[in-house]
Parts: structure tokens; sequence; C-alpha cells
């Protein structure tokens, strides 16, 4: 049924595709299209739930002293989640970026991962900064995981695999940052800016507290 979906958004368009069609092609009943999706949509994003659930199980058995290992394999799920679809991940891409309502679905997808991520971090980094910190890497794991996957899916990288690691040693190269002695703190401030569904007033609250402790205290 996926398969059949594809093709015929491929050859007359999204909007132009109905289930009776999609149905007619894969050669299945109504019924058993609908007990498989609850919608046209579910089609083209139909693993969703599957590998959230994955990526959870994997964060949770992680720990602080195995947190980069844990988040740098779940990171990972969701690229060879991709890579195995194939030509189906192409075909979603092209998609994604004709369709807006395909397009604000997969954004609210990539908010549920990086919502994910940032809850199972909350628990690993210490406070007094835990959350702040939490939200500024879960963001950047997945906006390096992002740009990573949007150059395999543009054929600008044939492998990702290589780039996968470079963008994670860079996301954290970030915590390393975090974590410095005195002597070895970095000079000046870094300013990161992220998405984040918490309200704008309360980040900023966030970042002036910990830009107000001492320096020592700034671990």
């Amino acid at each position: 049924m996926v398969e059949a979906a594809f093709a015929l958004f491929e050859e007359q368009g999204y909007d132009a595709t109905t289930v009776e069609q999609i149905v007619e092609r894969a050669g299945v009943s109504r019924s058993t299209f609908f007990r498989a999706f609850g919608s046209k949509d579910d089609v083209i994003f139909p693993r969703h739930d599957d590998l959230l659930a994955r990526i959870e199980a994997r964060l949770a058995t992680g720990t602080p002293g195995t947190m980069r290992v844990a988040v740098v394999e779940a990171a990972r799920l969701v690229l060879d989640q991709y890579l195995q679809e194939g030509p189906l991940a192409l075909g979603r891409y092209r998609l994604t970026r004709t369709v807006p309502a395909l397009r604000d679905r997969e954004i609210a997808s990539m908010v549920g991962y990086q919502r994910l991520f940032r809850d199972r971090l909350r628990t690993w980094l210490p406070e007094p900064a835990g959350d702040l910190h939490a939200e500024l890497l879960a963001a950047a794991v997945v906006t390096a995981h992002n740009v990573v996957l949007r150059r395999w899916l543009r054929g600008v990288a044939a492998d990702p695999g290589p780039e996968f690691e470079d963008a994670m040693d860079a996301v954290f190269a970030m915590v390393r940052s975090w974590t410095h002695s005195d002597g070895d703190a970095p000079q000046g401030a870094a300013v990161v800016v992220v998405s984040s569904d918490r309200p704008a007033s309360e980040v900023a609250a966030l970042v002036e507290q910990a830009l107000s402790r001492p320096a020592s205290r700034r671990r």
C-alpha cells in the first residue's frame, strides 16, 4: 500500500490522489487500508510511533556516564530508518517540500524527537543549569542530524555515516565546554540560538541566571 501510494503521489500529485485510488492500485480493500493507516497522511509517515518508541528505549538504557553513546546511538536510529527506506525516504522528502500540510507534520515530528531527547537529558545533566543545557543539547542533536540527513536526501552526500559522526562530535564539543575547569575555560561568551517550546521569557531567565553565577560555579 505504501509503494502504491507513493507511486500515485509521484504520478498525479498528493492532493489529487485518493484513498480509493491507493487501494485499487495496491489490490486491497478500504477496510484493509484503514486497519493499517488512519489517513492518507499516515501512509507517508507510517513508522513514526515505532521509531519514537525505539529511540525512547535506547535512551532509557543510558546513564550520565554513558550519555554521549546513548544520545548518538538514539539519533543514529533515525538516520538508519531513512537509509533503510531508500526510495520511499526520497519520495517523502519531495512531498514534504511541496505540500505545506506534510511539511507541518514533519516539523511536528522533529519537535517530538527533540522533546524526547530533552526530557532524558534533564535526568543526566547536573543542576543548576541542567534544564538549559538539556534544551540546548537536544536542539543541537536534532539540528545536526537533520543537516546530515538533508544532504543525503538532496544527493549531496552518498554516505552520510562519516558526516553524522563529525556532526555529533561538533555537538558534544559544546558539552565539553560546559565542564571545563576554570583554568581551561574559554574566554568570552557564546550565544546559541535554538527552537524551543518553552516561552522565550523562561529561556531568557535561565540564560540570565546562568550568566550571573560566579565563573567558579559555571560548570
